[in-house]
Formats: C-alpha cells, structure tokens, sequence
C-alpha cells in the first residue's frame, strides 16, 4: 500500500505517459513510484533495494559460470524489480484516463483539467511488453539451461 501524503498529492497534476515513461525507463530503481507518492513510498525503496542486490547477483553468476546460489536468489531479487516495473507501464499506460485522473488527479478533473494520453503512452506499452517479456522468457531459458546442466553433471558424477 503506498504511503500518501495527501497535501504534497493533491497539489500537482500527474502524468499518465510521464509515468508509463518512467516505470519504462527507470522503473527499475522506482522513478513511477517516486513521481506518483514521493519519497516517502516503501514499494518505490523495495526497486531501489532490488535493483541494488540484483546488480552484485548477475556479477557474481557471471563469475562463478552461474554455479552461486546466493548469485541465483540476488539476480531473481532484481528480476522482480525490473519486471515488476515493465508491468507498472504497462498497467499504468492501459488504465483509462478516467480512472487515472479519479486516482490522481481528482482535484484538477473537478477543475477542468483532465488527462489526453495519446500515441506515446501507446508506443510505451508496446515497448515495455516487448522488452518485458524478452527478458523474462531469457531469464527463464537461462534458469532452465542450468537448472539441466546441473542434472546432466550430477548423474555423470552418480555413474562414475
């Protein structure tokens, strides 16, 4: 649940293609959390946390010939956040206009002042879907491939 400061909320317009744009850049790290709840959001600080441990976990699988346990757990950690932020733009830039300016920009749809997202956040989506599950079908390859590797060593080992 994102923690909201209701008066530093409620005074500035949000961008839904700002947003789809930034959960599709550098949503990895959590810049769609921070725009939309500030600094203060927990789930903006778990992208930062695991982007953090997934960074050192795909070094030290590249190292060890993705033989590291702990090299597994810390790049899965940071698969979730960058996939978790593909899927952010893609939700974020499939919601109607409507509903996003009811979430978060009632005060300005009650003023007049309503959100027009047009082809960009459409090209973000499509970008995001692509890259999201590109990588995500990778990461599973990679996984499996091993995963397999490991089998085919072991009874190699048993057989001796």
């Amino acid at each position: 649940m994102p923690t909201q400061n209701n008066e530093n909320n409620a005074a500035r317009f949000r961008s839904k293609t700002l947003t789809a744009a930034l959960a599709f850049l550098f949503g990895s790290v959590g810049a769609h959390r921070f725009y939309l709840y500030g600094p203060r959001d927990l789930w903006a600080w778990a992208h930062v946390i695991g982007t953090l441990a997934g960074i050192p976990g795909v070094l030290l699988l590249a190292a060890t010939e993705r033989a590291s346990i702990l090299g597994w757990v810390l790049a899965v950690i940071g698969a979730i956040s960058v996939l978790s932020a593909f899927l952010a733009a893609i939700v974020y830039g499939l919601r109607p206009d409507a509903k996003w300016d009811a979430q978060f920009n009632a005060p300005f749809a009650q003023a007049g002042r309503t959100s027009r997202s047009g082809w960009t956040v459409i090209f973000v989506v499509i970008f995001s879907l692509l890259i999201g599950a590109f990588l995500l079908m990778t990461g599973l390859a990679l996984l499996f491939q091993t995963y397999f590797e490991s089998q085919v060593e072991a009874a190699k080992a048993i057989s001796q």
